[in-house]
Formats: C-alpha cells, sequence, structure tokens
C-alpha cells in the first residue's frame, strides 16, 4: 500500500511543488488550501502524515492540530512555518507534533525527513 501524505498549505505555489515532487517519490499525495478541507481529507483518506503550515487564514495550523486530536485522528504531524514564533511551534508540539521546517525550507532536507519517518513506521 502506498504511503499517503496530506500538504496543507494556502499558497497555491508551495502546495502544488510539494506534491509534484512527493508524487515522484512514490506518495499518494493530497492538499489541501484550509482547515475545513484538511480536515475532511483526514476524515476520507486517511494519510499517514501531514505537513501543516501555522499561519493559514481562517483556521490556523495550531487550529487544525486541536481539532484533529479532539476527533481523535491520530495522524503524525510535520509543522512548516515562515515565522519563528516558538510558542507556536512549542504548543503545536504539545498536540503532537513530531517535526518542523522553518520556510524557506531546503527541499532535500523535507525529503530526507519524510523518507526516515515512513522508514521508521515501516519497521514497527
Amino acid at each position: 500500500m502506498k504511503e499517503k501524505l496530506l500538504v496543507v498549505d494556502d499558497q497555491f505555489g508551495i502546495r502544488v511543488l510539494l506534491k509534484e515532487v512527493f508524487e515522484k517519490d512514490g506518495y499518494e499525495t493530497y492538499e489541501a488550501a484550509n482547515g475545513r478541507t484538511a480536515l475532511e481529507i483526514l476524515d476520507k483518506e486517511k494519510p499517514d502524515l501531514v505537513l501543516l503550515d501555522l499561519k493559514i487564514p481562517g483556521m490556523n495550523g495550531i487550529e487544525i492540530l486541536r481539532e484533529m486530536r479532539s476527533r481523535n485522528i491520530q495522524t503524525e504531524v510535520f509543522l512548516m512555518t515562515a515565522y519563528g514564533e516558538m510558542e507556536l511551534i512549542k504548543e503545536a508540539k504539545k498536540l503532537g507534533a513530531i517535526e518542523h521546517f522553518a520556510k524557506p525550507f531546503d527541499i532535500e532536507s523535507v525529503r530526507k525527513k519524510i523518507r526516515e519517518f515512513f522508514d521508521h513506521k515501516q519497521k514497527m
């Protein structure tokens, strides 16, 4: 079964870039521009990992993460943020986020972390 990824970011260019890169890497990749769409995809497709931007208009990354946990969606989360807001990152990690990347990020290091995540998951 293919590993599934969900990219949640309000910036169209970032979603398209990440979707293209991760599909080439063999992942089934979904994208969402907002929290409502992200939660629908989480319910329907059950991705293994979410790449979640913290700064999204409407429902931000922390709110999306809180809603995931309140619905008992335990999907692992990697954060993406253009902001060095350590308080938000700390809050997200308390809610179970396991990694974070500062934008602009090095795509190769993101690919490596995701591969490591799935390699580790397969061994469990």
